[in-house]
């Protein structure tokens, strides 16, 4: 029998379409299983979700493995704090990787937080999703024996919102999950056309939703088209499925004079992605309130300029890699998009591509799941 027993949250990472905190969650589970594979003796883990498992999960073996707990509707409120309530003996922890713990938690619990937006900026956030965010990630984190914050940005914040110590918050830093996609110069052109996308453009990763700062990022986008000769070459690719208040988004994006230059894909593959990333003059990663950014690290790994705004994770993420901007000042987004032309065609780039790489490798899964394993066995030992 293993000495140690833990029960890990598995739902937000069960998606076929993984984005933001479900790529997160799901490498971070990954690596808890392949940094324990040894262990087997000693650490059984059981993987709880809603429905059954997507099929890029590890493969069961002994001391990890899978349950399906119903009921999947109001499963945090319900069906996962019933479930662990009825079989409490049988873990000595809980770890979630997401915000949300079970309302009524019988074992004690580990829960993470990406970010604190929407106490920052409420406005960018839909009223249901608005109450869910404040009231559930309040109780999760009070009720924590411990937090896992995504940054030092995030910890700080999370400390000082909630009033917990920051010796109880283990900082767990997402990193870049995937390979960068090798395609040669014509499958990268043909992935690109069916896109839409020409030879000259600038590239936003993820979800399209007010607190990405998509409005002012289209209006520095039409103030650099203004400002470049043969303006008309340039696009503004955003590539990424069209999320929540889209409003305010449409309404940017119809008022500006180069709107006929702004393409939207829609959710990108990996080979997409790389396809863009590899060919754009700079990423824009210009999000209002950012717990980390793994959009940016990608931009490194694929040896493209990130321009990023100079508040919240970013900085600590990119390091001296990007070209930091107000991200409320439109004016300064659409000169360091200028800048971002001149250095393409500079002498920096190779440089470049060798301190990104050096900047990408601060970041591990394998390293954030070995922090998250010790504060595992410290919460579990404390417990016996």
């Amino acid at each position: 029998m293993s000495n140690f027993r833990i029960a890990l949250d598995g739902n937000e990472a069960n998606r076929c379409q993984r984005v933001g905190s479900n790529v997160y969650a799901f490498e971070l589970l990954c690596a808890l299983e392949r940094i324990t594979r040894s262990l087997s003796d000693k650490i059984a883990f059981e993987v709880l979700l809603s429905s059954a498992p997507v099929s890029d999960w590890p493969a069961e073996r002994p001391g990890w493995s899978y349950r399906v707990v119903g009921p999947a509707r109001l499963w945090t409120q319900w069906g996962l704090p019933l479930y662990l309530f009825c079989h409490q003996g049988a873990y000595d922890v809980f770890f979630t990787p997401g915000h949300y713990a079970p309302r009524w938690c019988s074992v004690p619990y580990i829960c993470s937080v990406m970010d604190l937006g929407f106490l920052k900026f409420p406005e960018t956030f839909a009223r249901r999703d608005l109450y869910q965010l404040s009231a559930w990630t309040r109780y999760s984190v009070k009720r924590a024996a411990a937090v896992v914050a995504i940054s030092k940005f995030t910890k700080k914040e999370v400390a000082r919102a909630y009033q917990r110590a920051e010796r109880d918050i283990v900082v767990a830093y997402p990193a870049f999950s995937g390979q960068v996609i090798s395609l040669t110069a014509s499958e990268r052109q043909q992935l690109l056309s069916r896109m839409g996308v020409g030879k000259k453009y600038f590239v936003y990763l993820g979800t399209l939703q007010p607190r990405k700062n998509i409005a002012r990022m289209v209006e520095a986008f039409d103030t650099f088209v203004a400002m470049v000769e043969r303006g008309e070459e340039w696009q503004l690719v955003l590539a990424g499925k069209d999320g929540w208040l889209m409003d305010e988004i449409e309404e940017a994006i119809g008022a500006c004079r180069s709107r006929r230059q702004i393409v939207r894909t829609g959710f990108v593959d990996e080979r997409q992605k790389g396809a863009l990333l590899a060919g754009a003059t700079a990423s824009l990663n210009l999000g209002l309130y950012e717990g980390f950014g793994i959009p940016a690290l990608e931009s490194l790994a694929y040896r493209t300029l990130p321009i990023c705004a100079n508040n919240t994770s970013l900085p600590e993420v990119v390091g001296q890699m990007g070209l930091g901007v107000n991200p409320f000042r439109p004016n300064s987004i659409a000169k360091a998009m200028i800048a971002a032309v001149t250095w393409q065609a500079s002498r920096e780039k190779a440089r470049f591509g060798r301190q990104a790489l050096a900047q990408l490798g601060k970041f591990s899964y394998d390293e954030s799941a070995l922090m998250i394993l010790e504060t595992i066995l410290k919460v579990a030992t404390r417990k016996a």
